[in-house]
């Protein structure tokens, strides 16, 4: 990547993307020239959508279904003369190009892929696997090319790279390194990209003619779902479609991108005329991947001896670093998905790896009994139903739950309530202790202004609070044979939104520090859908869902106003969406601003998670985007990781991350946040005026 004084914040170039493209074009049998037509045609609106590769269909050039034609030297010259004429009309364009074509080598006939780049042909790659079974009758015409490598091919008089093993690497966009494979190679146990992704290939492409037959897309769709996925790459694929020979076979035109697992784009499949599936493939999101999956690279050494011998095709892409847009979907709640299908889903695992990990530590503690704090809010609530389902599963009953509501000086009518109603739907031992007297002996002890009665709120006046909750939740643990379940999420323990030791960081065993924020509403609405509870806790939990986040530790002010906590730290929307792309890719603080700039700055635009109420879909501009992200990384990196090092144990529940010292997340208690900030600052100055506030320390 190169440094920040020569990149753009508004270039999705300079964020680590490669916009790509798969096409289908109508095909001419037997008919070179037109087929060049078309793909030069492709190639010209491909560059004015900045799109940096296009990848075309297996023996796009001559049709794929010519048969003993492709024996005949009419159609062999016309090929050579349309693969010149396509690199000279494309010598100012943008895209480097992947195109099919049988040539010529040697004796044989090989069926190839010639990539082409500003009017020069940069290398040509062979077919590994040639099929002669079923429909296919390949090896009549065509020599298999498993075994070129190193060798060269003139073609219009000038050598070019000949092989397999070819990498084509782009020396402008750090990480865009391109493999090719051509259909069958892409259908065995060990294909060329799996090789060619090892040797350092983060975009795989396949070039296609594959007729259909029922089934068959699905397949396409698993292998290169499972090539992108355990090769860490970008998979692109590209099918013959209108055009080819029906003699016995019908043709799809499917094309489709996928990147690590994940399906970017695709195209209607039989369409009539030229399709194009347009994505931006992120190429430092690949990267970051191989870095943190070692084994990734000692697979590598154990296949050195074919992988180091892969040769480089160095080319200068010359991308545009203006604001081409982004072509990808970005979520706006990375850990919540917006199929409502996978959400189902994902609610379903989290709510259970919760309620099975706690039944574990249950049993093996012996049978302890529940304690936990109900404030009436989300995270509380989540937990305590987590904690009933333990039971429930456990044959226990839930009157061994012991749940305590501890209203202090700024507890409301409201959430008390809540959590009144929410003891006796489930069927818990509920009780009210009254911390206010402790809470006012102990700030007179310390001669806090608050007790003289001033009204000083500070963190000595939120914490004594915070603190003699948690205390009282241990001490009647002991009391009661019990353990403390804790109720702080992965979002607040990210940034450190807890008070340290006697407080919320603290219990015996914690519930939800795998889960963020933005995802418990969701849980609970799942628990409401799911049938797990009866009709009067459905109407308690969703009084919940509609409650305001708040640690309801400072009484509200002369307006009614309560405490709110995304006023002290920011929008938990934009915090989880941070917490995010730092845990799973570490991605660049500017790089997630652009990111969750694209996500963010129109409500209108995109999905929302189902469920989601209507009146909370809001946008944020790029100023509030950035002064969050400042707020995050000052907490993030800054500070609150001493809290992090001493939590309790607890399952990790996201595969985006988790933040245990046990498990994910290992980093020193006494760092800084200059790096991330001045990475920041210097991509995204912020503005003179704007400068994010603070929030609990302790």
């Amino acid at each position: 990547m190169t440094s920040a004084s020569t990149r753009s914040f508004d270039s999705a170039y300079d964020h680590g993307f490669v916009r790509t493209a798969a096409c289908t074009i109508p095909i001419a049998i037997a008919d070179p020239r037109r087929n060049a037509e078309v793909v030069i045609e492709q190639a010209r609106a491909c560059h004015d959508d900045a799109v940096a590769l296009a990848v075309f269909p297996e023996l796009c050039l001559s049709g794929y279904s010519i048969d003993d034609l492709f024996l005949q030297d009419a159609v062999l010259d016309g090929v050579v003369e349309a693969v010149g004429e396509i690199a000279r009309a494309t010598a100012d364009l943008l895209p480097v190009l992947v195109v099919g074509a049988p040539l010529r080598h040697r004796n044989r006939v090989y069926n190839t892929a010639v990539v082409i780049h500003r009017g020069e042909v940069l290398g040509v790659v062979p077919k590994s696997l040639v099929p002669t079974y079923r429909e296919f009758y390949e090896r009549r015409h065509f020599a298999p090319g498993d075994d070129v490598r190193g060798q060269v091919l003139t073609l219009g008089g000038v050598a070019v790279p000949f092989g397999t093993e070819l990498l084509f690497e782009a020396v402008d966009v750090p990480g865009f390194v391109l493999h090719v494979e051509v259909c069958e190679d892409m259908w065995v146990p060990v294909p060329p990209s799996a090789e060619a992704a090892l040797a350092g290939a983060t975009v795989l492409v396949n070039l296609s003619g594959s007729p259909i037959t029922v089934g068959r897309a699905e397949d396409r769709h698993l292998l290169c779902r499972s090539a992108s996925s355990r090769c860490l790459a970008a998979y692109v694929y590209a099918a013959a479609g209108q055009g080819e020979s029906s003699n016995d076979l019908s043709w799809d035109g499917q094309t489709m991108i996928y990147e690590n697992g994940v399906l970017l784009v695709e195209t209607e499949r039989f369409p009539d005329g030229p399709r194009r599936a347009v994505a931006d493939v992120d190429v430092d999101l690949l990267r970051q991947e191989r870095m943190r999956m070692g084994t990734f690279d000692d697979n590598r050494r154990t296949h050195a001896a074919r992988t180091d011998a892969f040769r480089a095709v160095p080319f200068t892409l010359d991308a545009p670093r203006t604001d081409v847009g982004l072509r990808r979907h970005v979520d706006r709640f990375p850990f919540v998905p917006d199929d409502p299908e996978r959400l189902a889903l994902d609610c379903y695992e989290a709510f259970n790896i919760q309620v099975s990990a706690l039944e574990q530590r249950m049993r093996y503690i012996g049978e302890p009994k529940l304690v936990i704090g109900v404030s009436g809010g989300l995270d509380s609530t989540h937990a305590l139903l987590v904690a009933a389902r333990a039971m429930d599963r456990l044959g226990r009953p839930r009157t061994d739950i012991l749940g305590y509501t501890l209203p202090g000086f700024a507890t409301s009518e409201h959430t008390k309530s809540n959590a009144y109603a929410l003891g006796e739907a489930l069927g818990i031992t509920f009780e009210e202790i009254d911390i206010r007297p402790a809470a006012r002996e102990m700030l007179e002890k310390m001669g806090h202004p608050f007790a003289q009665g001033e009204p000083v709120y500070d963190v000595t006046f939120e914490n004594v609070q915070a603190g003699l909750r948690t205390d009282y939740l241990f001490r009647l643990a002991n009391a009661n044979n019990g353990i403390v379940v804790g109720t702080g999420d992965l979002s607040e323990m990210a940034l450190g939104w807890c008070t340290y030791g006697v407080g919320d960081q603290m219990s015996h065993y914690a519930v939800n520090t795998g889960v963020p924020k933005t995802l418990i509403q969701h849980l609970v609405r799942w628990v409401i859908a799911s049938g797990e509870v009866d009709e009067h806790a459905t109407e308690v939990l969703q009084s919940v869902l509609d409650t305001r986040i708040t640690p309801e530790l400072v009484p509200a002010g002369e307006d009614e106003e309560v405490q709110s906590t995304e006023a002290s730290i920011g929008p938990y929307n934009l915090h989880d969406f941070t917490l995010f792309y730092v845990l799973r890719h570490g991605f660049r603080p500017s790089k997630i601003a652009f990111l969750a700039h694209h996500a963010w700055r129109d409500a209108e635009a995109g999905q929302w998670p189902p469920g989601f109420p209507e009146d909370a879909h809001f946008a944020y501009d790029l100023s509030e985007i950035r002064r969050w992200l400042e707020v995050f990384l000052k907490r993030f990196f800054g500070f609150a990781q001493f809290k992090r090092t001493a939590l309790p144990n607890g399952p990790k529940v996201m595969a985006g991350g988790a933040l245990s010292p046990r498990g994910e997340w290992r980093a020193p208690s006494d760092s800084k946040a200059h790096a991330w900030l001045e990475e920041l600052e210097q991509m995204l100055p912020a503005p003179q005026e704007a400068r994010p506030a603070g929030g609990r320390h302790s």
